[in-house]
């Protein structure tokens, strides 16, 4: 378990003024401290090294899908600025697990980082940079000032324009100097698969998702004996036959029934996750093609129609389940499901709202966070919400569908403990199955462990433990088969007749500092301002949005709801010491150049789930930069 620096303070940041037009503050970048360094050759690397280069900061975490889109949009723009630009990621974990620094290892190679890696077990250098959310963006220019703040996704247009501002500037100057940055690749590993995700019993056979090698395994029932892989291997969206056809990252897959299968003309669905898609596979012969997604990730439009005109946001795994006449979809990346009819091609949002947490109800209401793992199970669908560490349920109501929890708390409650369920606690669980008796098998991923829930009795057990991230398992022939993924293997973990092994564990929170605030009343700001060459769009109303929740929710008085105003005035419950604000903020812009017919649109949005400490004397004012820098109060 890793504990955070009891002293650790953000460092003062003195401002100063820059030549350039959108560059109003700068302030020095605080010096990057940590654990240790990836993929760097082993090379301690301090920013005064980089001095000349323009780095740019990601704040990340291995658990969190937003960080994962974001390491995947830097990489045209790490490309298009290679001789200027210096990429570091600062690996600051919310999970106990994240802080391993051989999870750390695994995950870097796992999510294809080619960039160095700062390990920051202990959040040093997120505090000194007053980092709030992940995943967030810092731009320190040539000279080693902190010119930039982003948080969330979504900014890579910004970040263009800002980068070009700043090689411009400091090629004026003569303070960039251009040429290769500290990277050195790590020794490539080859196994049969690596990183598997997810796993299916096929008809007689077992299918593996081998999210690292692009493709999927198909297996005769031993597990273990190939009978052919479908894909090439590299990472694209191509359709086709199993030799020519591509993925990224592919994850769930869902088995459908014979005659739905006659009727759409394929045989699974599979989520193919960084792409963004949903491809078809026909087992005849292996071919592939695209059934839903358009390949760019959902932002704020459509929550439905045909299913290629439809953009989805990394679907984690798939589910064939029948009281919803369709294949449910786990949007990790929105936390919502989606609802895919293969005989219709038609798709549209089934549960959520796109704010993260825990909210159980009615279905278009309730509040998930990165679901991540699906079981048909009859009369209900079972649930793996991996970020509030949580094993949920959906069941119809005779009116619609309801949203249940069996395990977890929140955002910031995870451990390894058996027992009740309503006191039991899981870390981060990705993958979920229905087992022969009715009960329901947890992949707990973070904790390396397998674990049974009995809905009759209530209770949680552990089947077994020390496997490595298991993140999917389904019964093949009676026997579970777990997905062992940092292990690149499949795994039968459960001896005949064992059915349960009492845990002595204990309860964990996540130790990201809260943030403290006044009590009574607060005056919440989300900073923003339109990249260089950017104004807000207000052609068709108003551009910017915000919406304000809070757990427990009688923490706010007033202030809770939505508005247009990315300013809002809260006011605090008496006697409620400690909590966590939702916030969800966007803001349209729309490039400024009076001679352009037809001005390129950009939609930046961002959630928070920001815990506070609410204190007599605390600070007034609570800013959260989406993008921008802070001018203060």
């Amino acid at each position: 378990m890793w504990t955070r620096e009891q002293g650790a303070r953000p460092v003062l940041l003195t401002p100063h003024v820059s030549t350039a037009s959108h560059l109003r503050t700068r302030v020095r970048a605080p010096e990057l401290t940590g654990r240790q360094w990836l993929n760097t050759g082993g090379r301690e690397v301090l920013l005064s090294d980089l001095r000349g280069k323009i780095v740019l900061l990601d704040f990340w975490t291995f658990c969190c899908i937003n960080c994962l889109h974001v390491i995947d949009e830097l990489r045209p723009l790490e490309q298009e600025f290679a001789d200027e630009l210096v990429t570091v990621g600062v690996h600051s974990p919310k999970f106990e697990h994240e802080a391993d620094p051989d999870a750390l290892l695994a995950a870097v190679e796992r999510y294809s980082v080619h960039h160095p890696v700062l390990d920051d077990p202990e959040l040093t250098t997120w505090q000194n940079y007053a980092v709030k959310a992940w995943p967030t963006l810092a731009v320190v220019d040539p000279e080693g000032y902190l010119v930039h703040v982003a948080a969330g996704e979504g900014h890579v247009d910004a970040l263009r324009s800002v980068l070009r501002e700043l090689v411009a500037e400091h090629d004026a100057k003569g303070t960039l100097h251009r040429g290769d940055g500290p990277y050195v690749p790590p020794e490539p590993a080859a196994t049969e698969l690596r990183f598997p995700a997810k796993i299916a019993a096929g008809p007689g056979t077992v299918l593996v998702s081998d999210s690292a090698n692009h493709s999927l395994v198909e297996f005769a029932q031993d597990g273990e004996t190939v009978l052919r892989r479908i894909g090439s291997g590299e990472r694209g969206a191509r359709d086709g036959g199993p030799a020519e056809a591509s993925f990224a990252e592919p994850a769930g897959i869902a088995v459908l029934p014979a005659a739905v299968a006659a009727e759409a003309g394929y045989d699974l669905v599979v989520a193919d996750t960084v792409n963004h898609l949903l491809r078809g596979v026909r087992l005849a012969d292996g071919h592939v093609t695209t059934v839903a997604g358009t390949g760019e990730q959902w932002r704020d439009g459509a929550d439905g129609g045909p299913g290629t005109d439809t953009p989805l946001t990394s679907p984690w795994d798939v589910a064939w389940w029948e009281p919803a006449g369709g294949v449910v979809i786990a949007m990790a990346g929105n936390h919502t499901l989606g609802l895919f009819d293969p005989r219709t091609g038609q798709v549209r949002r089934f549960a959520g709202t796109t704010v993260e947490g825990l909210r159980d109800g009615d279905a278009a209401e309730a509040f998930f966070a990165q679901p991540s793992g699906l079981a048909d199970g009859g009369d209900r669908l079972w649930l793996a919400d991996s970020e509030t560490s949580a094993l949920r349920w959906i069941e119809a109501d005779g009116t619609g569908f309801r949203v249940r929890t069996a395990i977890g708390t929140g955002l910031f409650d995870f451990g390894h403990a058996d027992g009740p369920a309503e006191s039991a606690l899981l870390q981060h669980p990705l993958g979920v199955a229905v087992l022969p008796d009715g009960s329901v098998a947890v992949c707990d991923t973070y904790n390396g462990a397998l674990r049974r829930y009995d809905p009759a009795s209530n209770e949680v057990a552990t089947l077994a433990t020390h496997l490595a991230e298991p993140s999917g398992a389904a019964v093949v022939d009676g026997e579970l088969v777990v997905v062992s993924s940092a292990a690149h293997r499949l795994e039968r973990p459960v001896p005949p007749g064992v059915s349960a092994k009492l845990v002595e564990g204990a309860s964990q929170q996540v130790t990201r500092p809260a943030t403290e605030i006044g009590d009574g009343e607060v005056r919440l700001a989300v900073v923003f301002t339109p990249p260089p060459g950017s104004k807000l769009d207000d052609r068709y109303g108003p551009s910017t949005r915000l919406e304000i929740t809070a757990s427990p929710p009688e923490l706010l008085v007033e202030g809770g709801g939505t508005g247009t105003d990315l300013e809002r005035r809260l006011v605090l419950a008496d006697g409620i010491e400690h909590g966590v604000l939702h916030v969800v903020a966007q803001a349209a812009s729309c490039t400024d150049d009076p001679a352009v017919e037809h001005p390129t649109c950009n939609l930046t949005r961002q959630d928070w789930g920001v815990p506070v400490r609410v204190a007599p004397g605390g600070p007034p004012r609570l800013p959260l930069v989406m993008g921008g820098m802070d001018a203060g109060a």
